[in-house]
């Protein structure tokens, strides 16, 4: 009875969605095996094949659990006892139903019919997969992690298409790529005499591969050089985060951080960055200490800190708005300006539905209580410190009158934690004349795990897709520079190798002249333009069948 109960389970469809969850998880970082990525949607709507109804429903959830599960484990590394495998099952149930839909929508007459029939249907499939990726990047507050696009992040030619569509255009490449594939072999079971059948399927979007890696490895190639540097030296603390929530380790941490980055600082330095979550509490005494830092070293400083504001109608227990911020000081330690994060992460700095439902704070380790901000804010850096320095100046002023620089400003904005794998977010942040976007975050929750690595592959496209370098801040990685075609340009890495530990690096970034900007990219002035197509597209594949249910 055991032999026939383990030969039905080796036999089952769901045995075989796991198994296709899992070699899909595979194509994402720490793994890295992009080209499972290729395989994995075919995998998957493989193992529903002659299914029908809710059945293929169920498979495709079973794939998309197996899949979360296996992508998302760093979730079991929260330093907090009990909710960790909670909130890992519970995310990763939650996300499943995305593929499941999705499955759903592509099973029954699959692949059949002729070439042009199945030729849409294919690109129906990569549209309704983009549509499901565009709905969980929004729905919710959104969570666009390990997008199939970002399993691409290392194909440098293939990701620039970003530049037009965002993220989603790789996606689309790569599960049509995989449907094609997968309509091809089953053209061969149907027509095993014709040894060539396959050839038709996978021709469309095998020409469309090489085109984008034609112009794509063009654009790579003449990304333009910059002309200036600005020398940015980055802080990681590896704080672990049961300190963080230990405000008795408070003064004992500010005093390491110091230490830090005064051993940071002793190059010449334009711009000083520590990461979200590395200021244990920005009162007086601490703002007189680094104060002191900035003037003593001349550097410009952005660092990520809570910020409170109060309520219009406050009460005793309820007077203050709480935000997770990010400020800029100038050289002379006077602030230059702060950013509020927009985009919070559900259950660690904000409970949903928690008025109406109270009972739903009992299931995160988390108070919560931020408020999210309201806009996108850019920063703007004299160039009259450190390298960007010319021979003496700023000069004097004449006669009282204040002397206005000759260059222009350099202007970035921050982005903090996860909002750097928001697409249609990060956009608002780039303007005509924007030279870099910061990333300040704490992926310590997470210890050292696959975590840091996944978030770094989705920011990378950012950089793409707005046509500027991405600078990113972390407190235990991943410390990094993106250039603006995606490449990680340089890595952090600790005495003994790990980009998890401890230190500081100081690196030149390079910066274009107003005359070598090549204007805002298509996706930065036009957005997800693409992935709505494809959301609209997905409707109305949905509509016969809504329309065929009710007859």
């Amino acid at each position: 009875m055991k032999f026939l109960s383990s030969q039905t389970l080796l036999r089952s469809r769901y045995f075989l969605a796991a198994l296709a969850g899992l070699v899909f998880a595979a194509a994402f970082p720490n793994f890295n095996i992009a080209g499972l990525a290729w395989i994995g949607p075919a995998l998957i709507l493989a193992s529903a094949y002659g299914t029908k109804g809710w059945e293929t429903f169920r498979i495709g959830y079973v794939a998309g659990f197996t899949h979360f599960l296996a992508t998302l484990y760093w979730l079991l590394y929260m330093p907090v006892k009990g909710f960790p495998i909670l909130g890992w099952v519970a995310m990763s149930a939650f996300l499943a139903l995305y593929p499941a839909t999705w499955v759903w929508l592509l099973t029954g007459r699959i692949g059949e019919g002729g070439w042009l029939r199945r030729t849409a249907w294919t690109l129906g499939g990569a549209a309704a997969w983009v549509a499901m990726e565009m709905i969980r990047a929004r729905f919710l507050s959104g969570f666009p992690w390990n997008t199939v696009g970002a399993s691409q992040w290392q194909m440098l030619p293939l990701i620039q298409i970003a530049a037009s569509t965002g993220i989603y255009g790789v996606s689309f490449v790569v599960v049509w790529a995989s449907l094609a594939m997968y309509s091809g072999v089953l053209a061969m079971f149907r027509q095993p005499t014709s040894r060539y059948v396959w050839l038709s399927e996978i021709f469309p979007p095998l020409v469309v591969v090489l085109i984008l890696f034609v112009t794509g490895t063009s654009r790579v190639r003449n990304a333009p050089a910059g002309s200036e540097t600005l020398r940015v030296t980055f802080v990681q603390p590896a704080i672990p985060q049961t300190m963080i929530w230990d405000t008795s380790a408070n003064s004992n941490r500010f005093d390491q951080l110091i230490e830090l980055t005064t051993q940071a600082l002793t190059n010449e330095s334009d711009l000083l960055l520590w990461p979200e979550a590395a200021l244990p509490q920005l009162d007086r005494p601490s703002f007189s200490v680094i104060s002191k830092l900035i003037q003593t070293n001349q550097v410009w400083m952005l660092f990520g800190a809570d910020d409170k504001e109060e309520k219009v109608k406050p009460t005793p227990e309820d007077r203050y708005n709480y935000y997770n911020a990010a400020f800029l000081l100038r050289p002379d330690g006077t602030f230059a300006g702060k950013y509020r994060k927009r985009q919070l992460v559900m259950f660690g700095e904000y409970i949903p539905l928690v008025d109406a439902l109270p009972f739903i704070k009992w299931f995160t380790p988390i108070t919560g209580g931020f408020t999210p901000g309201k806009r996108a804010t850019h920063f703007e850096l004299d160039r009259w410190g450190g390298r960007t320095r010319e021979p003496g100046f700023p000069p004097d002023s004449t006669n009282g009158s204040p002397v206005v620089s000759r260059h222009r400003p350099i202007k970035t904005a921050a982005l903090i934690c996860f909002e750097d794998t928001f697409g249609h977010l990060a956009r608002e942040y780039v303007d005509d004349d924007t030279d870099f976007l910061v990333n300040l975050t704490n992926n310590g929750w997470f210890g050292n795990s696959a975590a840091q690595w996944q978030h770094a592959a989705s920011a990378a496209f950012r950089a793409v897709e707005n046509g500027v370098p991405l600078l990113r801040c972390s407190n235990n990685g991943l410390t990094c520079w993106i250039d603006s075609r995606g490449r990680l340009r340089e890595l952090f890495r600790d005495q003994t190798g790990s980009e998890y530990g401890v230190g500081f690096v100081t690196w030149q970034i390079p910066l274009l002249a107003p005359e070598q900007k090549s204007g805002r990219t298509f996706y930065n002035r036009h957005g997800d333009w693409f992935g709505w197509i494809c959301v609209v597209a997905t409707a109305g594949l949905l509509l016969p069948r809504v329309i065929r249910r009710k007859r």
